[in-house]
C-alpha cells in the first residue's frame, strides 16, 4: 500500500536532519527526486549521502548522467536525468545493470526524462521551493514512509 508524507523545510539544517532521517529509513531501491531546478533536489541528496556514511564531494552528476558512491555495505548510484535527450540513453549506459543489484540504492533526479525505460520507483520524493522555504512529500510504501513520519516528528 502507497502512503504520503508531507512537511515542510523552513532551513537547510532541517534538509540535512530530514535526510538523516531517510538514510535510516530508505537505504535501497529506486527513489525519485521530483522538483524544479533550484528546488533542492541535489542539495537533499548530498545530505542523504552524508548520513549513509559518504566521505567527500558530492558533485551533481548534471553532465555524467549518474556518480555511484561505493559505501561499506552498499552502493549508491545519484542520476540527473535534465540533460538526457531520449530515454533510450538510459539502456546504452546500462540502466538495468544498475537497477539489477539488489542492495543499492539510486536516486533519481529528472526521472520523467526516463519515462518508458526506467520502472515505477519504491519512493516518490517531490521538492517545491516556496521563498526560502522547501514543501517536501515523500510517497511509498506505507511502513517505511510511518517510520520516516514518526521520526521527523520526534524530531
Amino acid at each position: 500500500m502507497i502512503t504520503h508524507f508531507s512537511t515542510t523545510l523552513h532551513q537547510e539544517d532541517e534538509t540535512a536532519r530530514f535526510a538523516q532521517i531517510l538514510a535510516k529509513h530508505i537505504t535501497k531501491g529506486l527513489v525519485f527526486l521530483i522538483g524544479d531546478l533550484g528546488a533542492g533536489k541535489t542539495t537533499l541528496t548530498r545530505y542523504w549521502l552524508q548520513a549513509l556514511g559518504h566521505r567527500g564531494t558530492v558533485k551533481s552528476p548534471t553532465y555524467t548522467l549518474v556518480e555511484p558512491y561505493m559505501l561499506a555495505d552498499r552502493h549508491v548510484y545519484h542520476f540527473d536525468l535534465y540533460r538526457l535527450q531520449d530515454p533510450y540513453e538510459l539502456e546504452l549506459m546500462g540502466i538495468r545493470d544498475y537497477l539489477q543489484q539488489s542492495n543499492s540504492l539510486l536516486l533519481v533526479e529528472w526521472p520523467s526524462k526516463g519515462e518508458g525505460v526506467l520502472p515505477e520507483p519504491d519512493y516518490i520524493l517531490r521538492l517545491t521551493a516556496e521563498n526560502e522555504t522547501r514543501q517536501l512529500e515523500l510517497s511509498g510504501a506505507d511502513v517505511v514512509i510511518e517510520q520516516v513520519k514518526a521520526a521527523w516528528h520526534a524530531y
